[in-house]
């Protein structure tokens, strides 16, 4: 018990600053479009429990242990190392270091686009973009990659914090596959997606529509994407500083409304526009008239 409560502490020691400057600064973890990027923060998630796991085994051979002894053992704490956990680790490390190439060349290309994510009020960067698309849908892909790469991590966790004088967990040795086959799939997900048009934010105002994100390119013949909203077509005007699109909203175009982006045959996902109620200034309270005091009048 006494060893597992060491474990805890060290594990918190580790990843709990590693948490909260995340939780405030997450460029760390971002891609180059600002969202969270799920092969690094996997990545980053296995580097730090194989830490952990490395610095508690040390501990408990330097101290309950016995010292140099407990590790020159043939089938000591770190005999599953290279089998098991070194896959287990590389498998995220591939998929990161492959899908940012991938990428990479598709954006140069243009065959991909990754507009920059549209900018939060705290800063911080909600966790469901781990499992989202560009466009900020559930990606099924992505979902699977982490949710078992997740059970994977609480596998060698918990199996750690119930025998830590047993050294790194005996798992079999196929448990790489479930972080080497999803890592696999995102990859393969990467190279594929269609390069789509994606829509990260819309304005609206006078008479003007304002459709903020990427992909956005003309057709070969040179034509501009088509914007559609609520299933009326209006001809957009891109900026060519921003890449933004332009386009003028009908009298009847009134909102909350959908707004989708045609470029080069292909849609974007539908974007639903609903501005936010503006707040109602507090009215001040108005001090209340003091009542005058009546004289009473002499009697005649």
């Amino acid at each position: 018990m006494a060893s597992a409560l060491y474990a805890l502490a060290l594990l918190a020691a580790l990843a709990g600053p590693l948490c909260l400057r995340l939780r405030r600064t997450p460029s760390f973890v971002t891609g180059r479009d600002g969202r969270l990027s799920t092969s690094t923060a996997l990545a980053v998630a296995w580097t730090v429990i194989l830490v952990w796991l490395l610095l508690t085994i040390l501990g408990y051979g330097l101290t309950a242990g016995g010292g140099v002894a407990y590790f020159r053992d043939a089938d000591g704490p770190l005999s599953p190392l290279t089998s098991v956990y070194l896959p287990l680790l590389g498998g995220p490390y591939v998929a990161l270091i492959a899908a940012k190439a991938v990428v990479g060349m598709r954006v140069e290309h243009g065959t991909m686009a990754k507009p920059a994510a549209p900018p939060t009020r705290t800063g911080r960067r909600p966790l469901h973009e781990l499992v989202a698309n560009d466009s900020g849908r559930t990606d099924l892909v992505d979902l699977q990659y982490v949710a078992l790469s997740a059970v994977t991590m609480l596998y060698v966790v918990l199996f750690f914090l119930a025998d830590v004088g047993a050294g790194l967990p005996r798992l079999p040795a196929e448990m790489w596959a479930l972080t080497g086959a999803p890592a696999g799939a995102y990859l393969v997900n990467k190279m594929a997606v269609r390069a789509n048009p994606v829509i990260t934010g819309i304005a609206a105002g006078n008479g003007l529509l304002k459709v903020e994100g990427g992909g956005f390119t003309p057709d070969p013949a040179g034509r501009p994407p088509l914007v559609t909203v609520d299933d009326t077509p209006l001809e957009a005007r891109p900026d060519p500083l921003t890449g933004a699109l332009t386009a003028t909203l009908p009298p009847t175009a009134q909102p909350p409304f959908t707004v989708v982006v045609t470029a080069r045959g292909l849609r974007s996902d539908p974007y639903r526009y609903a501005p936010r109620p503006e707040p109602t200034p507090a009215t001040p309270a108005t001090p209340a008239t003091p009542a005058t005091r009546k004289e009473p009048t002499a009697p005649h």
